[in-house]
């Protein structure tokens, strides 16, 4: 006679219910695998962003200022990072969730994958690429999800019904294979002193019918069976740009020599003072701010950029015509204008690339196109003033960045490097698209959002010796920093201790006006809690002020302040 389970029965052993919905979770969990996964893969063989991915370009792309304002005063340059986090947690809860009511609700599990689906496709609508394969990766996933949910109820058996309730007023209701599941030998569990009994020699427990699934064997075959399929998905996904080529290292990029070579650095531009940032930032130092989730990888094979707009004769050049031309080096620092005062977003390097006035030259620009609007191969715009770029300064394409190709994270296999312009308006990486146009006409993407245009970089100072909080010797004291003025030059850098008199500090040799400079001074303190102030002054006579203001939108400034300990 067939086993019967009565709500009294469920009251009396509520584990049940717990096992039951652990069942679901990790029914749900398999699922939202299988749909990261391939859609992964597909991702990867379409070289398109994952679901993930789109959805938190999206998210990125849509939040309000404030939001974004927040999260990168909280998170600095992990708030990428915590982005993703966040998406993947959201996809795991609600995933457990979703695979608990689809293992008694089938049909719920199949609605909600497709509402999963929907928002991946308004993610790819609402995101700021245009890219149609990114909707496909999201299908596959969808699909892929779909199955695997599928092959799991049925690896399960029939769900219960809602006649077949578990509530002390429910009728009597056979146990099913799902139960069985769940129960995960809780008769084992109960008998110690007897061996382990066959299936079908469980007394009150019935053999699987011919509508029934292949219960807890079949479903843990089945999970494992998804589980292996996804992961392998998933790393092929991951893999496979750079099996099919064009995302290895920027190594693969043979650079030709300049042109004009640059000279070797003069001697004195490094004093040598421990703890001090080195004139030339190394490439793997060098700040990454940027809104891509993932680092794009364009192929140098397949890249072009358009140069258009109002311009008498637009025209499209390929990596192989750009190393042809002859190219130039220029030494150049780098600034955010997220840099919150005596911030580390700054560095400097020996950049290498066409200029971009004579790009701008050959195109022939337009009288009142004010703004340079470039596109990132991820759909990032940034507008740049077009007389910066045709004053004479070394504005470049660049394609090399410290006697190497550009790396990925800044941005291979080109882009956009002007002295004198914070990054958001001048240093547009990976760059595929140029239109000359006005600021009356087209906003870029950080104008939209309320941060400014023209965003001249500001004339700043910074302490890195005594590091903040730091302990020192007492007695003779070393202060150096760095100090940039762009495109102007620094022509003096003063420091003070305990709100003394300001006195000038020494300044290393520079190769030219688009570069920091190093700065030293020496003091004597005594024993105790000190603070060093330091403020920088440019070749025109202004010098930077006092007032602290915050970076967004258009700069921060400040006096540099940190305090030490002499001992």
């Amino acid at each position: 006679m067939p086993h019967v389970t009565t709500g009294t029965r469920g009251e009396q052993h509520p584990p049940r219910d717990g096992r039951r919905w652990g069942v679901g979770a990790g029914l749900g969990l398999l699922v939202v695998g299988a749909a990261l996964g391939f859609g992964e893969l597909a991702a990867g063989l379409l070289r398109v962003t994952s679901p993930v991915v789109t959805v938190g370009d999206a998210l990125v792309d849509n939040s309000p200022q404030f939001l974004m304002s927040w999260a990168i005063a909280l998170f600095g340059t992990a708030d990428k990072a915590v982005l993703v986090i966040g998406v993947l947690i959201v996809l795991i809860l609600s995933g457990a969730a979703l695979g608990v009511v689809a293992s008694r609700r089938p049909v719920a599990g199949y609605v909600g994958l497709g509402l999963f689906t929907a928002v991946g496709l308004a993610a790819v609508a609402l995101r700021r690429a245009d890219d149609l394969g990114a909707a496909t990766a999201v299908v596959v996933g969808g699909v892929a999800g779909t199955v695997a949910l599928a092959l799991l109820l049925r690896s399960l058996g029939p769900a219960p019904s809602r006649a077949q309730g578990s509530g002390p007023d429910a009728e009597p209701k056979h146990e099913t294979d799902t139960d069985r599941a769940a129960e995960a030998g809780s008769e084992k569990d109960t008998e110690p002193n007897r061996g382990p009994r066959a299936r079908g020699d469980a007394p009150g427990v019935p053999q699987a019918g011919p509508d029934a699934g292949p219960g807890r064997r079949g479903f843990v075959l089945t999970a494992a069976g998804v589980l292996a399929a996804s992961g392998t998905a998933g790393a092929l996904g991951r893999t496979l740009p750079s099996l099919l080529g064009g995302a290895g290292t920027g190594i693969q990029l043979a650079l030709p020599a300049p042109a004009s070579p640059l000279p070797a650095l003069p001697s004195g531009v490094d004093l040598g003072v421990p703890g001090l940032a080195p004139f030339t930032t190394p490439n793997t130092d060098f700040y990454r701010i940027d809104t891509a989730l993932t680092v794009p990888r364009p192929d140098p094979a397949r890249w072009t950029l358009r140069v258009h707009g109002m311009v008498d004769r637009p025209f499209e050049i390929d990596m192989n015509e750009l190393l042809s031309r002859d190219l130039v080096e220029a030494d150049i620092t780098l600034a955010c204008v997220s840099n919150q005062v005596g911030g580390d977003l700054v560095g400097n390097t020996r950049w290498l690339g066409f200029p971009l006035a004579d790009l701008l030259r050959e195109a022939g620009v337009r009288s009142g196109a004010d703004q340079i609007l470039s596109t990132s191969s991820d759909g990032w715009t940034c507008g740049t003033p077009t007389e910066v770029v045709m004053d004479g300064r070394d504005a470049l394409l660049a394609v090399g960045m410290g006697g190497e190709p550009l790396p990925h994270e800044h941005g291979y296999p080109a882009r956009m490097v002007v002295p004198g312009l914070y990054g958001f308006v001048s240093a547009t990486k990976w760059v595929t698209d140029i239109k000359l146009t006005r600021f009356a006409d087209e906003q870029a993407y950080w104008a939209q959002r309320g941060w400014g245009v023209r965003a001249p970089i500001k004339t700043m100072s910074r302490i890195d010796v005594p590091s903040p909080l730091g302990r020192v010797e007492s007695g003779e004291v070393v202060l150096a920093g760095v100090a940039w003025a762009q495109h102007t030059g620094v022509a003096g850098v003063e420091v003070r201790v305990d709100d003394g008199d300001w006195w000038e500090a020494e300044l290393a040799e520079v190769p030219g006006i688009d570069t920091w400079v190093q700065w030293v001074a020496e003091t004597t303190v005594g024993p105790g809690n000190h603070a060093v102030e330091v403020r920088a002054t440019d070749a025109t006579g202004f010098t930077q002020p006092s007032e602290r203001v915050d970076p967004i939108p258009d700069g921060a400034t400040g006096w540099h302040r940190i305090r030490f300990t002499a001992t």
